[in-house]
């Protein structure tokens, strides 16, 4: 296996990590900072405010891109698998 190879397969998996990665971490970004201002605007600072809202926006984006997802983690494997003479031998 050359030292392309290598690369080439680590640069694709950093890749889907993000691909797989990024639509949950906007959400709890945009939902965190959502109730960040509104927070701020109301003066309540109570920390399990920060904390629900995340998780539920979260576990919706789970359920709207889970599929994506497993598409895309599936999709990888298949590859990796498929390939695995030619990264062996």
């Amino acid at each position: 296996m050359s030292q392309e190879m290598v690369i080439s397969v680590a640069e694709r998996a950093v890749f889907i990590v993000l691909i797989v990665s990024g639509p949950l971490l906007l959400v709890a970004l945009v939902s965190g900072l959502a109730v960040s201002i509104f927070q701020a605007t109301t003066s309540i600072q109570e920390q399990t405010l920060a904390f629900v809202p995340k998780i539920v926006a979260v576990f919706v984006a789970i359920i709207f891109f889970g599929a994506f997802m497993l598409s895309q983690l599936t999709s990888y494997i298949y590859d990796i698998l498929n390939n695995l003479v030619r990264y062996i031998g």
